[in-house]
C-alpha cells in the first residue's frame, strides 16, 4: 500500500507536468487581415497572379441569350404568369382545438367577425382567371380579440393550407373557396 501511494501521486501530477506553454502576443503586435481584390494572396492558397479567377480583363456582366447559347448554356424557359381574378368574398373554415366546434364562414372583402378569442378579416380573395374552380388565394388577418398586433397576416391557398398556415395554440382558420356573390 505504501509502494502505491507515490505511484497515485504521479499519475494525478503526471498531466500538469506535461501542458504545452501558451504565448501570449501583445495587441500592439497583431496585424489586420486585409480584405478584398487588392489583397495579396498567402503563399499557402495554391494561387497565383495568373489565374482567371484575379485576372482583371474578366468581366462580370451577365450573358446575352445569344452568349450563353454559344458557350453551351441551356436557355431559360420562360414562364407564363397566372392570371387572377378578384372575387366578392371567401369561404374560410375555423376549427377551435380545444372544443373541437368547426365553423364555415363567409367573408366579404374588408369584413372582419370574431370567432371564440380571434378576430378573422378578409383582406381580399382572388382566384385563377382560366379556372375558377381550381384554386383560391385569400389574404388574412388574424388576432386574439383586444390585441393590436396581428397572431397572422398573409396569403393563404386553398390548396395548400399549410403552405401559409396560422401558427395559432388553440384555432385553426384555412381557406376553403372564393365565393361568387
Amino acid at each position: 500500500m505504501i509502494r502505491a501511494l507515490p505511484v497515485c501521486a504521479l499519475l494525478i501530477a503526471g498531466p500538469a507536468f506535461s501542458q504545452e506553454t501558451i504565448e501570449v502576443i501583445p495587441l500592439d503586435d497583431i496585424q489586420e487581415p486585409q480584405i478584398g481584390l487588392d489583397a495579396p494572396i498567402p503563399p499557402d492558397m495554391g494561387l497565383s497572379d495568373t489565374d482567371t479567377a484575379l485576372d482583371p480583363e474578366i468581366s462580370l456582366e451577365p450573358l446575352t441569350p445569344e452568349e450563353a447559347a454559344d458557350a453551351g448554356f441551356a436557355p431559360i424557359p420562360q414562364i407564363e404568369e397566372e392570371k387572377a381574378e378578384a372575387a366578392p368574398g371567401a369561404v374560410l373554415r375555423v376549427l377551435d382545438r380545444v372544443s373541437g366546434a368547426l365553423n364555415d364562414m363567409e367573408l366579404a372583402n374588408g369584413q372582419t367577425t370574431g370567432f371564440g378569442r380571434i378576430e378573422i378579416t378578409l383582406g381580399e380573395c382572388r382566384y385563377p382567371a382560366d379556372n375558377p374552380s381550381s384554386d383560391a388565394y385569400a389574404y388574412v388577418q388574424v388576432r386574439n380579440v383586444g390585441a393590436q398586433v396581428d397572431t397572422f397576416a398573409g396569403w393563404m391557398f386553398a390548396s395548400s393550407p399549410a403552405l401559409s398556415a396560422l401558427d395559432h395554440p388553440r384555432y385553426d382558420v384555412w381557406v376553403m373557396r372564393c365565393s361568387s356573390e
